[in-house]
């Protein structure tokens, strides 16, 4: 079976089944040479627009299974950009082996390369001598060398030059100075070099599993104002609201993208703590953020995207049309302070179930409820990393610190309480196994109150070496 497409003004074979091959037939061959040649081949007209939609189909099914970024390769092939996922395969040999048995069983014949640029792996695919290439990091140029040519993905006009200049092999461009090399076989064949060894950039450009809602304005005249953005951007978030409701969705982050006439683009974001499609908070939240758009000579079309959105069900008002007492949401006060400072400034602390006391505590999303804290009683302050005492003064074992100085300041201890012991924590290293923290609660002749602890239990030598930390402050 061959598969007849139309190029140009002529029929061509644009596919041939292995059998076929064997009897002759190639691809860019007439049709009517290829129906002289074998009498009883089986022709059948190519659907192009089906390969493109079958492809765009696997490249979805790729960024559910196998990367977030899959691409197509046009016209029969797939991109997966597998840095920092391949781990979760189990290598890229496995994940090539894995990857070539699901299209065996899908009923496609395939072959998979993996090289530190997409040109490159795209060559080796297409090109290489193995079902399965994996080049490693630094052994581009030995791999793809010895391939033809066309390997480079260059045009027709290209590659007839380069036959009749004698190049057959990439390598036989390597030597040859980039300025006549380009005189004889054009700009575009130094780039498709230069990106499959990596000194050009070649992005690979993702599909988008679902399209994120989105709406547009286009103006008659460019604006420029702040007063002219803030009334775009709400008419923006009016529309973008009917449409996340039809859905059933609540924005978590918000994209904002203005066109220049000049042609360039001046892009800000926003983002919530919780999914919400409030117009006049949203509003709020972009308005924030006028001051940093350059609109330069005017603005003339925007674009409003929300790419991170989670469902968002109607909210049950009965409580509050009964006349019960609202309960307050912090979301909307949190979204506006983190506007202003950023979102990594405001956070919850939370307990942690560990026994180590700067282990016990993570910073958690402010409008999170913490979990249970436990009934220990701990400082108001607790310090990321213990500080050392010196000149510390104290009766061995139990006893609390009589004198110590900290932070250049000397103390003098007239109460204190404990020990409280706590033990390392010998599932995490082998270091934890002996090590123990007696830790006291003490208030110097000033009123402060601080949380002191020492090293070891005071008997055994294998529990610590005796040394004085401070590790936070009550008052």
């Amino acid at each position: 079976m061959a598969l007849v497409g139309k190029v140009g003004r002529r029929e061509e074979i644009v596919a041939a089944c292995p059998a076929a091959r064997a009897l002759g037939i190639t691809v860019g061959m007439a049709a009517t040479h290829a129906r002289a040649l074998v009498s009883d081949l089986d022709f059948r007209p190519a659907e192009p627009e089906g390969d493109a939609a079958l492809l765009d189909r696997l490249a979805l099914f790729g960024v559910r299974h196998w990367s977030p970024v899959v691409a197509v390769s046009p016209p029969d092939g797939l991109w997966l950009d597998l840095t920092g996922c391949d781990h979760l395969h189990g290598g890229e040999a496995r994940f090539c082996h894995r990857l070539l048995a699901f299209c065996r069983r899908a009923g496609f014949t395939a072959r998979v390369a993996i090289a530190d640029t997409p040109g490159a792996a795209h060559a080796l695919a297409r090109f290489g001598r193995e079902d399965i290439a994996v080049v490693p990091a630094g052994g581009t140029l030995e791999a793809v060398a010895p391939l033809p040519v066309a390997a480079l993905r260059l045009a027709g006009g290209a590659l007839a030059a380069a036959r009749k200049f004698g190049f057959e092999t990439i390598a036989d461009l390597l030597p040859v100075a980039r300025g006549p090399l380009a005189r004889r076989l054009g700009l575009a064949t130094i780039n498709r070099l230069d990106q499959a060894l990596g000194a050009t950039a070649e992005p690979i450009a993702g599909c988008e599993d679902i399209a994120p809602p989105s709406v547009e304005r286009r103006l008659l005249e460019p604006i420029g104002t702040a007063e002219a953005i803030g009334q775009v951007m709400e008419d923006l978030l009016r529309d973008l609201a009917e449409v996340l409701q039809t859905r059933g969705l609540g924005a978590r982050s918000l994209r904002l993208i203005a066109l220049r006439i000049d042609g360039g683009e001046q892009m800000v974001a926003i983002g919530t703590s919780r999914p919400t499609r409030d117009a006049q908070h949203l509003l709020r939240l972009l308005k924030l953020r006028i001051e940093r758009i350059d609109p330069g000579m005017g603005l003339e079309q925007f674009r409003l995207i929300a790419p991170h959105t989670e469902p968002l069900a109607a909210e049950a008002l009965r409580a509050v049309l009964a006349g019960d007492t609202q309960v307050s949401d912090p979301a909307r006060l949190v979204d506006v302070v983190a506007g202003r400072i950023g979102p990594q400034a405001v956070f919850r602390l939370a307990p942690v179930e560990s026994h180590v006391p700067e282990r016990a505590v993570t910073r958690a999303s402010p409008v999170e409820k913490p979990g249970t804290w436990p009934s220990w009683r701990r400082p108001v302050r607790l310090f990321a990393r213990p500080e050392p005492l010196s000149r510390v003064i104290a009766l061995l074992p139990d006893q609390p610190p009589r004198r110590f100085e900290w932070r250049g300041q000397a103390h003098h201890v007239v109460a204190g309480d404990g020990p409280e012991r706590i033990h390392g924590e010998w599932w995490r290293r082998n270091a934890e196994v002996w090590a123990v923290r007696d830790y006291f609660r003490v208030e110097d002749d000033q009123g402060g109150r601080y949380w002191v602890f020492r090293r070891g239990d005071g008997i055994q030598s294998e529990t610590g070496d005796l040394s004085w930390w401070m590790h936070g402050v009550f008052a």
